[in-house]
């Protein structure tokens, strides 16, 4: 594929695309592909992550849990083609909260910490439309968690912190 094609390709990921183009030509040159085989874990919950992946062909299996005794059916999320994995790892130092494991061959681009930082460093305007969109995500979760509150509230009529 071309930069070009990459730049198109990066643009059909919904959170990659409030970055915008410009930004998203510097983050495809600087992206690494890999082939992942059916079968092979991509990361493990607990690994540390310094980086994303976007996934180009294929499906993941993306579960929680250490060991499959404590995996229950249901509990995976399936994700494919332009699925962003790891996208708290662009932001911030912190551990895999899941396990991404191919389901089939599959091919993915990984997007380094600090190329995604550096980039949002010289586009500041990506980073406004980025900081936008998460506080808006994060915002409707905190009300769906409050709604869940308020009913565990009124089922035992406890106040809950």
């Amino acid at each position: 594929m071309s930069i070009e094609d990459d730049i198109a390709f990066l643009e059909r990921v919904p959170t990659l695309a409030l970055i915008g183009r410009e930004a998203l030509r510097v983050i495809a040159i600087s992206v690494e592909r890999y082939a992942v085989p059916r079968g092979q874990a991509l990361f493990r919950e607990g690994d540390a992550a310094d980086c994303a992946y976007v996934v180009v062909h294929g499906t993941f299996s993306v579960t929680r849990g250490n060991d499959e005794a404590t995996r229950r059916p249901g509990q995976a999320t399936r994700v494919g083609s332009t699925a962003l994995l790891g996208e708290m790892a662009l932001l911030t130092d912190t551990k895999r909260p899941a396990t991404a494991t191919a389901l089939e061959d599959a091919e993915v681009l990984r997007l380094p910490r600090m190329v995604f930082l550096r980039t949002l460093e010289s586009y500041p305007e990506a980073a406004h439309r980025l900081t936008r969109e998460l506080t808006a995500q994060i915002n409707a979760t905190l009300a769906e968690l409050e709604k869940v509150r308020r009913r565990l509230e009124a089922i035992d009529g406890e106040p809950r912190p």
